[in-house]
């Protein structure tokens, strides 16, 4: 039976360092296999054109067959069918509340479980990576940051982002402490948590200071713990 990997970037990879590919690298190297179909879904973004673009810029150059699913221009009926074709999806980033919404409307939320449990690696950054946990911090909403239930297929909380924007910590910190998020797991940008079977294997990140933590209610409010990180080659 094939492992379940889900592979949670904190941001990075072709969304904002296309000339830096280390995270897509190995994202498709956690496939084992030589030449991995990888399907990009890009609903959090509403399938923005460039984005889809940047997309088949970047893994057009690496060994690999790139697709892309669109619910807004569906390629089959069938979106089982078309998801179980590949190896590897990639989720990318933007308004997590309404890709959730969508996905829930089309029950991809369902294919992607039996994805997941088939062995097909999950992958993504920022919406892309909170939509694995239990729950995390978006800015879906307009105004301050909020707490978003997401799928479940990894316990506990996730916050991305948490070195490029100055307001991710304060709120995460303040939305464990007091109960609206459980205790969870927050990466920096270029820095992707790697979980098989649902615990969290490895750490790796495509920059030299990019950190992850660990952060869980105390008494005094929350506490937070930096986790070891792995520096890609």
């Amino acid at each position: 039976m094939k492992k379940r990997q889900i592979i949670a970037m904190g941001g990075g990879g072709f969304s904002s360092a296309p000339d830096d590919r280390r995270l897509d690298r190995y994202v498709l190297e956690s496939t084992g296999l030589q030449r991995p179909k990888i399907c990009f879904i890009p609903t959090a973004s509403g399938d923005a054109l460039t984005y889809i673009e940047r997309f088949y810029n970047t893994f057009g150059t690496l060994v690999c067959a790139p697709a892309h699913l669109s619910l807004f221009d569906p390629p089959s009926a069938d979106l089982r069918s078309f998801i179980f074709e590949h190896d590897a999806l990639y989720v990318g980033g933007g308004n997590t509340k309404n890709m959730l919404a969508l996905w829930r409307e089309w029950s991809l939320d369902g294919i992607l479980r039996e994805a997941y449990d088939s062995g097909i690696v999950l992958a993504g950054l920022s919406a892309g990576s909170i939509c694995w946990f239990d729950s995390g911090v978006t800015d879906s909403v307009p105004g301050p940051l909020t707490p978003l239930q997401c799928l479940g297929f990894l316990r506990g909380s996730n916050c991305p982002h948490y070195d490029v924007e100055p307001e991710r910590r304060p709120a995460f910190h303040r939305m464990v402490s007091e109960g609206a998020l459980p205790e969870g797991i927050a990466a920096d940008d270029g820095v992707a948590l790697h979980y098989v079977d649902e615990a969290l294997h490895t750490i790796v990140s495509a920059t030299p200071t990019g950190a992850a933590y660990r952060v869980a209610p105390s008494s005094a409010g929350a506490v937070e713990t930096q986790l070891a990180v792995s520096r890609l080659p």
